[in-house]
């Protein structure tokens, strides 16, 4: 439960975000395909309040459901929120457009090492507004086991059969690659990947289900399904926790990966000014605030996070230490393997 301070805080972030917006009312529609959480209503209503800008929101279990949609035109949408691993695709698609970064007043606030990240930069200009980070740990059941698991060898471990779930996504490939010791996860040859299908294959007997969004593998957790898998940290972790079931969150031995997402405006939108302002207030304190409320991200705007965060939460989140981006495998584009990854991963769910 937050207290009063932190309660008129927040309060206090909202009004301020209220009235410079207000300045300049827009109304119009703007469709965002993002997240679950990136749209909540305690950051959309202040948002739609302040501006007149109607936000209808589309989410995603995966990165790999971007370019389809988007390719299926029709301008359905107006702003999207894909992963580093993502954007550059986007990006060579001709997806989304180039953002002129004067009019986000808060750019100079972010985190360098987001906003000088090359997948989100191409032939000099800008597409991307770094919106929230962080890492994809594991996540277990301490009820359930004498011993804390330290490795990602425990997800094969027969004794949890039918026990385990991992992400429905090309991702898994990454688990099972760092397993077989195979750390260079993005550039995986043939024989790697072929490696760490078999691998996932080899798993199969332990996988309850491979979870889609995060409601999902929260049910799972929930119904005593699954005791173990790998999660969006903080995340799924503080859900439980609001319905009374404790789970434990660890980077294994092998490392963990990390991320970064952006918000990009579509190509040709008619509904621009919405999605500038969009833009600067999902990285601004009243974005950044909600994303860390609601999904427990790190902030990618850490001088509006201090605003917000306590001293002991802002470190925690390890916003005071930004290198520990570089203990992370962070997500990269695949490239022309991209194909590869995916034909192997659906290989391994066909079975």
């Amino acid at each position: 439960m937050m207290n009063g301070n932190r309660f008129l805080a927040h309060t206090a972030i909202a009004t301020i975000c209220i009235a410079t917006m207000a300045s300049s009312l827009i109304a119009g529609e703007l469709n965002i395909l993002t997240w679950e959480g990136y749209a909540d209503p305690s950051v959309i209503e202040p948002f739609e309040a302040a501006t007149g800008c109607k936000v209808s929101a589309t989410y995603v279990g995966s990165n790999d459901d971007f370019a389809p949609k988007l390719a299926a035109g029709g301008g359905v949408f107006d702003v999207v929120t894909p992963s580093i691993d993502t954007t550059y695709s986007l990006i060579e698609a001709g997806f989304v457009q180039p953002i002129d970064i004067s009019r986000i007043v808060v750019w100079g606030d972010l985190y360098k090492q987001f906003t000088s990240a090359p997948g989100i930069q191409k032939d000099g200009k800008f597409y991307g507004v770094p919106y929230a980070w962080g890492a994809i740990p594991f996540m277990y059941r301490p009820d359930k086991f004498a011993t804390p698991p330290t490795s990602i060898a425990a997800l094969w471990d027969p004794a949890l059969k039918g026990r385990v779930s991992l992400w429905d996504d090309k991702s898994a490939l990454y688990v099972a690659a760092r397993l077989n010791g195979d750390m260079n996860i993005y550039s995986l040859s043939d024989e790697q990947l072929a490696a760490a299908q078999a691998k996932l294959v080899e798993q199969r007997p332990n996988v309850r289900k491979y979870w889609a969004t995060a409601g999902e593998l929260v049910d799972l957790y929930k119904s005593d399904e699954v005791w173990i898998s790998n999660t969006w940290g903080g995340y799924q972790s503080g859900l439980l926790a609001s319905e009374g079931i404790e789970v434990v969150e660890f980077i294994p031995e092998e490392g963990a990966e990390g991320w970064m997402d952006s918000n990009m405006i579509v190509t040709g939108t008619p509904n621009e000014e919405c999605a500038y302002k969009f833009l600067n207030m999902a990285s601004g304190a009243l974005g950044q605030s909600g994303v860390f409320k609601v999904n427990g991200y790190s902030s990618t705007n850490p001088i509006a996070a201090k605003e917000f965060m306590t001293p002991e939460e802002f470190s925690a989140l390890h916003q005071d230490d930004p290198e520990y981006l570089d203990s992370l495998l962070l997500w990269e584009n695949l490239g022309d393997r991209l194909q590869a990854y995916t034909n192997a991963w659906n290989a391994v769910k066909s079975q």
